[in-house]
């Protein structure tokens, strides 16, 4: 029963409220005295000759529990173990303090103890306090077992959220790489000198893929990059049915947003706007700052009606909406609606809180015709 190993050093707090709580006994005993008028000099001697031994057998058991990891066993085990050691700890107890009233203190006979029945009665006391003392200590120790669950279950849910988000972007990574191979397939009998551009576009926009796999935000510069790459890939089949219009606010190129969200939203433009048409159609892509709400604001309108199968949403769009969500939760919005103001419209907004990545992107210099002078121009 007494066998154990090792246990770690109390705290701070420990020794606080060990102290204060038989502070707090030894003023309830003082009490007690002058209730009886018994308080005297000898009494608060044998007072302190009470609270002292208390103290140490405590302490000793909360070492014994730690040693032998008694918070860890089930409540009967427990229970048996406290019933035997709160026994033999009340009994050594009232030993060692009459040894010690006895033969140290030598109070006058009102203070000294005398007979069995004040024995057994005094045990049944301190086997009492022993009982109160292990409730507030397994208390504390499960308390703070429970907020360090609560803290482990974060944790386990923030590694979860990260698992997902790399899920969701290895979802949409696929689905836009075999459409740009799809199209340069096309091409390479008609064209091998384009082709090969397209094979370099291409190139490009896997090594983004690969190289911003564990990255969680870009910076919009780079993602506008991969947008005129994708662009470029899609005029291969497209030609002159894609006219595409670039108007971004300079304030914004150090916006941060997840990899991918941009283009995913051309790529959707396109696939269901733009190429299902015989006359083909225009892609908007603007951005800029809302200052009151400190937010970035993306919009993609392009040519084409917004007709959503009733319960069914595409997957890209779905795992765009879960990444955002997951990221910012509230705080950022995806919508496709069809745009109230231009007729035949489709209008994508993308509301993000507003984080600016801290070092300028090397190649700003190299897509300045990004900025608010709106650009436009015929793919292919």
């Amino acid at each position: 029963m007494f066998a154990y190993t090792s246990a770690p050093a109390p705290s701070r707090l420990y020794w606080r409220a060990q102290l204060l709580g038989w502070f707090l006994y030894a003023v309830f005993n003082v009490v007690l005295f002058g209730a009886f008028g018994k308080l005297s000099a000898d009494t608060l001697l044998v007072t302190v000759t009470i609270v002292i031994p208390l103290l140490a057998l405590t302490h000793w058991l909360r070492y014994h529990i730690r040693a032998n990891a008694w918070e860890r066993l089930p409540p009967l085990p427990l229970l048996g173990r406290l019933l035997l050691t709160n026994l033999i700890l009340s009994v050594l107890s009232q030993v060692i303090i009459w040894a010690l009233i006895i033969w140290v203190v030598r109070p006058v006979r009102d203070g000294e103890p005398h007979g069995w029945a004040q024995f057994i009665g005094y045990t049944l006391n301190v086997n009492f306090v022993l009982w109160l003392w292990e409730g507030f200590y397994f208390g504390w120790h499960y308390l703070l077992s429970y907020k360090q669950a609560e803290v482990d279950k974060w944790k386990l849910t923030a590694a979860v959220r990260e698992a997902e988000m790399r899920t969701l972007k290895a979802q949409i990574n696929p689905h836009f790489m075999f459409n740009g191979l799809n199209n340069i397939r096309a091409l390479v009998m008609e064209d091998p000198g384009r082709a090969r551009q397209m094979i370099t576009h291409l190139s490009d926009l896997l090594r983004y893929s690969i190289q911003l796999n564990s990255a969680e935000q870009v910076p919009l510069i780079r993602e506008l990059e991969i947008v005129e790459h994708y662009l470029e890939l899609e005029a291969v089949q497209l030609e002159e049915r894609l006219t595409y219009s670039l108007d971004v606010d300079e304030a914004t190129l150090q916006a941060l947003i997840p990899p991918m969200t941009l283009q995913l939203l051309v790529e959707n433009a396109i696939k269901h706007g733009i190429a299902p048409r015989p006359q083909g159609g225009k892609i908007a892509l603007t951005a800029h700052l809302e200052l009151a709400n400190q937010a970035l604001l993306i919009t993609v309108r392009n040519t084409g009606r917004y007709e959503p199968n009733v319960g069914h949403k595409g997957l890209g769009l779905h795992n765009a909406q879960e990444r955002l969500s997951l990221l910012f939760g509230e705080q950022a919005q995806l919508t496709i609606t069809n745009d109230p103001l231009t007729l035949d419209t489709v209008l994508a907004q993308v509301r993000l809180p507003l984080v600016l990545h801290a070092v300028t992107t090397p190649n700003a210099a190299n897509l300045s015709h990004f900025l608010s002078s709106s650009h436009e121009r015929i793919a292919g």
